[in-house]
């Protein structure tokens, strides 16, 4: 929709100037950038305000004893953590459908990526899983190498093991309660689904502001939210 408004109004833009004979090649593509920008600016600090009002979800808390990250909405990193023993749990979350599409649209499956770490050792044992509201479902288990510079997974260099299908289910059944044990089950959907509201959100508001900054010339502050 925002395309086919955009090509019919620059397209009668540019017929508008174009039946001026008096102006210069140099005036005319002046004055074309300068309504092409305009109606630009227009239309994305019209869905920037349309955005802004959203209503957000309720705030919530995650299941203790998991805190949340500081500066995890402006990052790729954790979202979660806790201690469970000598272990370091990291939880990162990402939706399995990417994009807001409006104001209902729904999150109701999420993939969590978490991540066991223990001092001392090189590796960490990672899950990747699928989180339902009523449910948690594993894909892969693995070990892969440290790395706390790094904003995502690191990818493996060497065997990783069997798909988590190839495993017997007695295995499979005890991997899922050993996550269980750790707090890392549906009692978390609730709170990493309205975390990705407010994320996307923030995102969808932060690209409509910083893309009318840039047509117009502006330079975002450097501590803009």
């Amino acid at each position: 929709m925002w395309k086919r408004a955009f090509s019919t109004a620059a397209v009668g833009a540019a017929a508008a100037v174009f039946r001026r004979p008096c102006l210069s090649g140099t005036r005319r593509a002046s004055t074309l950038s300068s309504a092409v920008n305009s109606m630009l600016l227009r239309s994305l600090k019209e869905h920037y305000l349309e955005v802004a009002k959203m209503t957000m979800p309720p705030k919530i808390g995650p299941p203790p004893p998991f805190a949340i990250v500081k500066g995890a909405l402006d990052s790729h990193g954790p979202v979660l953590k806790r201690s469970y023993g000598d272990e370091e749990i990291s939880i990162y979350v990402t939706r399995l459908v990417s994009g807001m599409d409006d104001e209902s649209s729904e999150i109701d499956q999420l993939f969590v990526h978490v991540d066991v770490s223990k001092p001392g050792q090189e590796e960490s044992l990672i899950f990747l899983c699928g989180l339902y509201e009523d449910a948690l479902g594993i894909h892969s288990v693995s070990m892969r190498p440290k790395d706390h510079d790094a904003a995502y997974i690191v990818l493996p260099t060497q065997y990783v093991g069997p798909t988590f299908e190839e495993l017997d289910e007695r295995t499979r059944d005890a991997f899922h309660n050993y996550l269980e044990e750790r707090g890392i089950n549906e009692s978390l959907f609730k709170f990493l689904q309205a975390w990705l509201y407010v994320k996307d959100h923030r995102n969808l508001v932060r690209w409509f502001k910083t893309m009318g900054l840039f047509i117009d010339g502006k330079k975002p502050p450097q501590d803009d939210a």
